[in-house]
């Protein structure tokens, strides 16, 4: 027999691809410079549809787009944008597409100004997570001040599909925010 646990309102009821994401990365600190450029495209990709739209095509995204090898991705040529437009495992939207490559090619510039994105991007929570303590999902928020400065941020910087809200939801999804409800076993 199963454990019963308690989860976050949103995750309850979910598909067995948002539990597993509820329970094993949403709001869990990370730092690593892989991942959360993957994390960054992601959440952009997401904008204008449901999150779990995205993780069911997680695994096509990583196999498309080079296991998220930001090097690689800012050398994406015609061919390969044309590859990626053709290929029915992910979201075939040009915007996005040519987001991700700009996304690469900032991405590089800030590890070669700063030697880590990690640091660059924990700087917005002084490089330790904001562990909230909401009683229930309707009162975790979308936005935060610290959101809307890594958006200014990072447009300022030429990344594309990095609005407030989006750089909330990514602040969520690595763990700089924690936004698991006090009653979930994550929290």
């Amino acid at each position: 027999m199963s454990e019963l646990r308690i989860r976050c309102q949103w995750a309850t009821g979910a598909t067995p691809e948002e539990i597993e994401y509820h329970d094993k990365e949403w709001g869990r600190p990370c730092f690593d410079d892989r991942h959360l450029f993957e994390m960054l495209i992601l959440e952009g990709v997401q904008a204008g549809l449901a999150w779990v739209t995205v993780l069911k095509k997680r695994a096509a995204y990583r196999r498309a787009f080079d296991q998220f090898d930001a090097n690689k991705i800012a050398h994406y040529d015609d061919k390969k944008i044309a590859e990626l437009l053709s290929n029915p495992g992910i979201i075939r939207n040009r915007l996005k597409i040519h987001a991700a490559i700009t996304n690469a090619r900032c991405y590089l510039t800030i590890v070669e100004q700063q030697s880590s994105f990690s640091d660059y991007i924990w700087q917005f929570t002084d490089g330790q997570p904001i562990v909230n303590a909401w009683q229930s999902f309707a009162q975790v928020p979308s936005t935060s001040s610290a959101s809307e400065a890594m958006s200014k941020d990072l447009k300022k910087r030429g990344f594309k599909f990095v609005g407030h809200t989006i750089c909330y939801a990514y602040m969520q999804a690595t763990g700089m925010v924690n936004d698991h409800t006090t009653d979930c076993f994550c929290y």
